[in-house]
């Protein structure tokens, strides 16, 4: 597993995101799910990241209870504080390390930064950033940074805010490189000379199953697999110091290990190849759903959203009476929708979720 150097430590370039850990019966499936996190310390990777609403508040407690089997020195632990979760800083905080088992927290992230979460965790009479750099001087956080699906000019001034953060965690990928202007987010952040942390690297999957069509385009590396090149598509970023995955099963896991033994960039011809080929899907996407999931966690009807918006995507290319049927007889579903808006709210994304699913209920 190759390393790269962050201060005086080395993390592994792959990181394990624990957002998207195998389920049974709605719930993480333990003897799987460890079996993923047991397999990738053994194989070099060094960094777990969770937060505090994956899973539904599961994320954590077993990550905690999981790692407690191996040595405290042998991983980076990662999770974040999300203030729509829970606004009381001190309490997430105590609880996460407590869930955790653990004394302190690696790498401490303010979560999902928007237009709207930002103007919360600036917020002068809340004292967030006081709270965490305080912790961080007793030695419960060791590095300081967040994530964001922030728009550029809500990036600039959170960067602007503070000189304490360490790191920045954004999506990026080939398609959301002109899609989502993560060029702009990428050079920005540079601009402040910090390092970036990648979620999100295959969209959810999006970028691991390209179709038939698609998937021929990249025939000239038969040993490779899709999720493969868009890996070795970051692989060129001088920047990028940690790319997380979200690796569901062992075979994810092996896959993105292989991938990560060599780091082999793509050549400027394959970057070209998959530019067109993100302009391709890009004209082909409607929805620019990475199905996170956080749109779910706050649905009244607990209605499974990203599913629907996959259909939605879908139905246009194959015109099947079998979605429309599928839709129509979900319950819940599209139909059961009472446009509360709470999802919307908490999609990175922006996506206008009950706009979308109005829309597919009545096709």
């Amino acid at each position: 597993m190759i390393e790269k150097e962050f201060g005086n430590v080395r993390l592994s370039r792959l990181g394990l995101g624990n957002m998207r850990l195998p389920t049974k019966n709605g719930r993480i499936d333990e003897e799987r799910a460890a079996a993923i996190v047991d397999e990738a310390l053994a194989s070099g990777i060094n960094y777990f990241d969770t937060a505090y609403v994956y899973h539904s508040g599961e994320s954590e407690p077993f990550l905690g209870r999981t790692l407690k089997r191996h040595p405290r020195s042998s991983y980076h632990l990662a999770t974040k504080f999300n203030v729509d979760a829970n606004p009381d800083i001190e309490k997430t905080f105590e609880d996460q390390l407590a869930r955790l088992d653990t004394d302190y927290v690696d790498f401490y992230l303010f979560h999902c930064v928007t237009r709207e979460t930002a103007r919360k965790y600036m917020d002068p009479d809340r004292h967030y950033l006081d709270y965490l750099l305080q912790q961080k001087a007793k030695g419960r956080i060791r590095h300081l940074g967040f994530s964001s699906h922030a728009d550029l000019e809500t990036l600039e001034r959170f960067l602007s805010f503070s000189d304490q953060f360490e790191f920045v965690q954004i999506q990026l990928n080939y398609l959301d490189w002109t899609m989502q202007d993560a060029k702009g987010q990428y050079e920005t952040i540079v601009a402040h000379g910090l390092p970036i942390w990648v979620m999100e690297p295959v969209r959810g999957g999006r970028l691991a199953d390209l179709g038939k069509d698609n998937r021929l385009l990249l025939r000239r590396h038969p040993d490779w697999s899709v999720s493969s090149w868009a890996f070795r598509w970051l692989f060129s970023l001088d920047h990028v110091q940690m790319i997380l995955s979200g690796m569901s099963n062992l075979e994810q896991l092996r896959d993105n290990i292989k991938t990560f033994e060599d780091c082999q960039p793509l050549t400027e011809d394959e970057r070209m190849l998959l530019s067109n080929l993100a302009a391709k899907m890009q004209r082909e996407t409607a929805v620019p759903c990475t199905a996170c999931r956080y749109c779910c966690d706050t649905c009244p009807k607990r209605i499974d959203i990203p599913r629907f918006l996959s259909l939605f995507n879908v139905l246009p290319l194959n015109d099947d009476e079998g979605i429309r049927e599928e839709v129509r007889r979900s319950h819940p579903g599209p139909l059961d929708c009472i446009a509360c808006q709470s999802c919307q709210k908490h999609c990175p994304q922006g996506i206008e979720i009950p706009k979308i699913l109005r829309q597919l209920s009545s096709r």
